[in-house]
């Protein structure tokens, strides 16, 4: 775009190069409204080659997680199983030991029966001993009616003495083997809730580990499956953003084998210079920054057939102060300078506008 008091006297040239120029914009390959340049794209795919980095490098970490998530799931699931089986002889062990507090109980009811009877007939004897004459060895012999019975009757006595000792000694180990069967019966039933509450601890603990790690591995899992979708969402998106750039380029290319004209001999400065004349850059750019008029320098000091600025020029080492005032020969030297090969198309905005650069 000129300024128009730049322009002064140059009514019909102007006039001529704009309408060129509006025809020319019409065929130009350009980016449309809204749509991202090939330098956008190129930042778009650089950024999604990032990201699926990061997402493969996490996706990764997950997995080798997971994995030993899932190892320490197997050897939890393996010392449960182990558990379980010490669980299951100790839960034997424990049928074993009640049966054997039943039969203790029994032993111990039926002693301490024995023992109540014992008890009741040792007091019988006492009490007949206590309320009856106890017969001497005299009266047996004078009451007897010959020796025989005199020998019958001592030994009866004799074994009175003796079932008498005997209950005594009944009674006494009853209450002693009562009194060992009682102790026997408490440690039992201490041994038996002890070997119950570990048992159970100890399989209560190793299935809450179980679960703990198998939830572990889930979530890691569930993270991991994430991570690979969003690598898959990038990856999808990176494509069409290389795809996108890939037919922009295309087009750029295109654009500038179409603009760039054969050559033919320059005109005097001022003079007009068409689309079949020699450019040192792509036509398309030409035609918007200057539509093929030698300008004079507009409100921002840019001049010539290229719209060179006063610094650019004498940095490249042009012989006059402005560009107009050289010879097109010159201006397309510094031009091709400028442009060297393409690399130096983004030092003219007119190159973005065609569609040429991003």
């Amino acid at each position: 775009m000129f300024v128009p008091s730049a322009l002064r006297g140059r009514t019909g040239v102007i006039a001529g190069g704009l309408l060129i120029a509006l025809l020319l914009f019409a065929v130009v390959p350009r980016v449309a409204p809204g749509a991202q340049s090939s330098s956008q794209l190129q930042g778009t795919i650089d950024a999604q080659k990032g990201r699926e980095r990061s997402l493969r490098s996490t996706a990764q970490r997950l997995g080798a997680l997971e994995a030993s998530a899932s190892k320490a799931v197997a050897a939890a699931q393996n010392r449960l199983a182990q558990v379980q089986q010490e669980y299951d002889v100790a839960q034997g062990k424990l049928a074993t030991t009640s049966s054997n507090l039943r039969a203790t109980r029994a032993k111990l009811v039926q002693l301490r029966r024995k023992l109540e009877q014992g008890r009741d007939q040792l007091a019988a004897v006492l009490r007949s001993h206590y309320t009856a004459d106890r017969p001497g060895l005299v009266d047996v012999v004078v009451s007897s009616k010959g020796f025989a019975e005199v020998l019958e009757r001592i030994n009866f006595l004799k074994r009175v003495q003796a079932s008498d000792t005997k209950i005594v000694d009944l009674v006494r180990d009853s209450r002693d083997a009562a009194k060992t069967d009682e102790g026997r019966y408490a440690k039992l039933r201490v041994e038996q809730a002890k070997e119950a509450q570990e048992a159970t601890s100890r399989r209560n603990a190793m299935a809450s580990m179980t679960a703990g790690l198998e939830q572990r591995r889930a979530s890691l899992a569930q993270a991991r499956a994430a991570k690979v979708a969003a690598l898959s969402s990038a990856r999808s998106k990176r494509k069409g953003a290389e795809k996108t750039l890939a037919k922009l380029e295309a087009a750029q290319a295109k654009a500038a084998r179409q603009y760039t004209a054969p050559s033919s001999s320059p005109r005097a400065a001022g003079g007009s210079q068409g689309a079949g004349s020699n450019w040192a850059i792509p036509w398309a750019i030409v035609q918007c920054e200057s539509g093929g008029q030698n300008f004079t320098p507009n409100s921002l000091g840019a001049s010539g057939y290229y719209q060179f600025m006063p610094q650019t020029w004498k940095a490249l080492g042009g012989s006059t102060p402005n560009a107009y005032q050289a010879s097109k020969a010159e201006q397309d030297r510094l031009a091709a300078k400028l442009w060297n090969g393409g690399a130096g198309a983004r030092n003219w905005d007119c190159a973005a506008i065609v569609g040429i650069t991003g």
